[in-house]
């Protein structure tokens, strides 16, 4: 399996629902690191995965949604705990839309699958992969 990767960052707030949040359960401010890995069997006709730029500019587009956003107020994560792994999915199926749209590019549709990583600070990360 070929695989390309793309990153950004957002900045977000929060509260998290539970005692197991701890003092997460107050409104607070979180910046992940965001990667995005495109993965496919076989390379497309130019010997690429996927367009590098094109990428990181849906990348940089699906992030725009809920960057310098309060995710409390955001209808769609309604009744959600906006955990690390919530956002990974969240951003892994807008992407996948973005790839059925067509804003990857044609040869986009040999895609096999989109993983997309959050890093919550320099030891924690979470994730979430999905087939297309």
């Amino acid at each position: 399996m070929f695989s390309v990767t793309v990153r950004d960052h957002m900045m977000i707030a929060h509260s998290l629902r539970g005692e197991v949040f701890g003092p997460a359960q107050r409104l607070h401010g979180a910046t992940f690191v965001v990667d995005a890995t495109f993965a496919r069997e076989e390379l497309d006709s130019d010997d690429i995965v996927v367009d590098i730029g094109r990428a990181a500019e849906e990348l940089r587009g699906v992030l725009a949604d809920l960057n310098y956003r309060n995710l409390d107020e955001v209808p769609e994560l309604a009744g959600r705990n906006t955990t690390t792994e919530v956002l990974a999915r969240l951003i892994a199926d807008r992407l996948a839309d973005r790839v059925a749209a067509g804003g990857l590019g044609e040869s986009a549709s040999g895609l096999a699958r989109i993983a997309v990583t959050l890093g919550e600070s320099p030891i924690a990360s979470a994730g979430y992969e999905r087939s297309l």
